[in-house]
């Protein structure tokens, strides 16, 4: 197989640049993870998607990784619910957290190699805060709250590429921001360590200034450098993180911890929902339980996701989930002609792929894609370019196995997940119908009317017909 670095946009420097990692041997990442008081929902997994196959790019790719994901399992809405429901902060959390694992599960994303919390890393935290506060970025005010002082970091401002204008660091020193959810164009000396306040209820630790708690920003920091250190390759989340949270993270981790902290930036772009923001009040925050009870699969989901340029907004809708499943069974379809004609053969897995990479043949072009800045909608149009060529059914078997590997090492880049049985695939069609129906569909393609009308009619006199799709068809048994 062709060996091609991946190339990726960096948010910092606005270029595409070349992702490898510092040491030449592990890319190191770390990925801001959920903030467990909720199901996540699909916008949040456009972001964790995205982060996955890049994982699996770069995997595949050659490289090794150390993946690092942070849980949000104490700020404002954690605390706020479970007191609201009167349940202790951890059982609160451990519920949502395990949602968010079973839900990653369901769209098969690799787990992170170290996944740390919140609420585990408190003495890191506070070890943090003190380093601050020591070298003169950080002070105390009357109630016990720390903050970070912007005017300390010359260089805040430039990942969001705030400028001067925008951002008046004289006026910044004076205001100060003490909630996790504050607007995100507030320019304001953000809180580290936020005072015991009664609405806290029993969620609080001691510290040098006092009963109280961490603020939001300031978890990514202190974990990020514990598993990582004070320099790495890499720094990802949503586009909406990039201010204030990632230019906060950038400014209390270079000031406390020295380093370069990330030295690249990758960011994913907002999902919209038939053209509007997702919101509750429009009723459209769907969770993977809410599309499960519309009768969509996650395998669907992540189609739609990982099928979507990371870099640009993605427009749900159902019909685009109707349409995905389809496009999804004519890939399982390929597969088990595949499969056919190399009976015996394991199906490729993940890990194999990785050790033993095949030559790409046909599907080069989609790996090249994948290669250039994540072009997955690309990558995929390259799949389906591939299958149109490919005829299952005149492969001998050893060929048939190599089209089989190369064709998996692109389904397994993306994530996908071919559907089984019970999702609409038809069960114990023969060969020779498999065979028919791929030679009509290759004449509808054509647009050879004739041909594909000599061969419906064929698959009829078996006993069989064929309903015809956008993007693929369905056979059933007369």
């Amino acid at each position: 197989m062709t060996r091609v670095m991946l190339s990726l946009f960096d948010t910092c420097t606005r270029r595409i640049v070349p992702v490898e990692p510092e040491d030449g041997k592990t890319l190191r990442f770390y990925c801001c993870g959920p903030t467990v008081y909720a199901a996540a929902h699909i916008g949040n997994f456009r972001t964790f998607v995205a982060q996955d196959v890049f994982r699996r790019v770069v995997e595949l790719g050659g490289l090794r990784t150390k993946h690092v994901r942070n849980l949000t399992d104490v700020d404002d809405k954690t605390i706020r619910n479970s007191q609201v429901q009167g349940i202790p902060l951890a059982e609160y959390t451990a519920k949502w957290t395990q949602k968010f694992h079973e839900d990653c599960a369901a769209l098969n994303c690799l787990p992170p190699h170290v996944e740390p919390s919140a609420v585990g890393h408190i003495a890191e935290q506070i070890q943090l805060v003190q380093r601050l506060i020591d070298s003169g970025h950080a002070y105390c005010s009357d109630d016990g709250s720390v903050y970070f002082r912007i005017s300390s970091y010359a260089e805040y401002g430039q990942l969001a590429h705030l400028d001067s204008q925008t951002l008046d660091l004289g006026k910044t020193a004076q205001t100060r921001a003490d909630t996790d959810e504050y607007e995100k164009d507030s320019l304001a000396d953000f809180v580290l360590w936020k005072a015991r306040r009664p609405e806290d209820g029993e969620n609080y630790w001691s510290s040098p200034w006092g009963e109280g708690r961490p603020g939001w920003h300031l978890e990514c920091s202190a974990m990020s450098h514990k598993y990582l250190g004070d320099s790495f390759d890499l720094h990802s989340g949503g586009v909406d993180l990039i201010f204030p949270h990632h230019e906060n993270e950038i400014a209390q981790s270079r000031c406390g911890c020295g380093g370069s902290f990330a030295r690249l930036w990758f960011h994913i772009t907002h999902l919209l929902v038939d053209g509007a923001k997702m919101s509750k009040s429009l009723g459209n925050m769907y969770t993977l339980d809410d599309l499960a009870k519309l009768g969509h699969s996650p395998a669907a989901l992540r189609y739609v996701l990982a099928g979507s340029y990371y870099r640009r907004p993605l427009n749900f809708t159902l019909v685009g989930m109707r349409d995905a499943m389809a496009a999804l069974k004519r890939l399982r379809r390929f597969d088990d002609a595949l499969a056919a004609r190399c009976p015996g053969q394991p199906t490729p897995s993940y890990r194999d792929l990785i050790k033993n990479p095949p030559e790409l043949g046909l599907f080069q072009p989609a790996w090249t894609s994948l290669q250039d800045d994540l072009n997955t909608p690309e990558a995929l149009g390259h799949v389906f370019s591939a299958l149109h060529s490919i005829k299952p059914a005149e492969l001998e078997a050893d060929a048939a196995a190599a089209v089989r590997r190369a064709f998996h090492f692109i389904i397994e880049a993306l994530g996908l997940i071919l559907p089984q049985d019970d999702e609409g695939q038809t069960v114990d069609v023969p060969q020779e119908i498999r065979d028919l129906a791929e030679k009509r569909w290759a004449a509808r393609l054509a647009k050879d009317w004739q041909k594909a009308d000599e061969l419906r009619s064929r698959l009829a006199e078996r006993g069989w017909s064929m309903k015809d799709g956008r993007d693929s068809y369905q056979l059933t048994q007369n």
